[in-house]
């Protein structure tokens, strides 16, 4: 996994690194009630459609896009400071490498994973000063 200047278009899985200045409320039929508090958040996703991962990776970071998934309302709400893309990687083994880092918690079982047995959530809190020394860290173990 790296951090990318260019995504590519093959299929794989992605971490968006995603701030939030304020509490987040979420409209989500599924999460009633959920609201996601300020911070560092790492949001792991798959691209297996037309286009791989440049096309998912660019409509998460376009503004001007229809609410689909749970990560819509966060990168509506948030910033978008980092991307990692992992050509032919998968989701899930990304969410374990997260979970592994120091600090990092599921702030809310099932975001981002409805249609998913093996994760909590594809959605970690992680520590303020989380980067990709963490995470590279953390494939290690």
């Amino acid at each position: 996994m790296s951090a990318v200047s260019v995504i590519t278009a093959a299929p794989g899985a992605y971490v968006l690194i995603v701030d939030l200045a304020r509490p987040l409320a979420l409209d989500i039929a599924t999460l009633p009630g959920a609201v996601l508090p300020a911070g560092r958040f790492a949001y792991c996703g798959s691209a297996h459609g037309p286009g791989g991962l440049r096309a998912r990776v660019g409509r998460h970071r376009r503004q001007d896009k229809a609410i689909r998934w749970h990560i819509d309302r966060l990168t509506g709400a948030g910033r978008i400071v980092a991307i990692y893309a992992a050509p032919d990687g998968a989701e899930c083994d990304l969410f374990a490498r997260l979970q592994a880092v120091p600090g990092a918690t599921v702030p809310l079982a099932g975001f981002g994973s409805t249609d998913c047995r093996r994760c909590p959530a594809h959605l970690a809190r992680m520590p303020e000063d989380f980067g990709i020394e963490s995470l590279s860290h953390a494939q290690k173990r």
